[in-house]
C-alpha cells in the first residue's frame, strides 16, 4: 500500500502523546490510525470498507460493489 506511511506517523504521535500522559490524545489518534487503515485499505481493494456506527466496527459494507 502507498499510504502506509500515515500509520507510521499516528502511531509515533500516539508514543508521544502516552509517554507524555496525553491520553485524550492517545485515543483518539488511536481512532484516527483506525480510520486510516480502513480508507487504505478500501482504496486497495475492490470491495468497500467502511465504519459501522457509533461502534465503529470496521467490515465490508453490504451491498457494495
Amino acid at each position: 500500500m502507498r499510504h502506509d506511511w500515515i500509520i507510521d506517523v499516528l502511531t509515533d504521535l500516539q508514543t508521544f502523546a502516552r509517554a507524555n500522559n496525553l491520553e485524550a490524545l492517545a485515543g483518539q489518534l488511536d481512532d484516527t490510525r483506525l480510520v486510516a487503515q480502513v480508507e487504505i485499505a478500501s482504496t486497495s481493494t475492490r470491495g468497500a470498507i467502511g465504519l459501522c456506527g457509533a461502534t465503529s466496527r470496521s467490515g465490508r459494507v453490504p451491498g457494495a460493489a
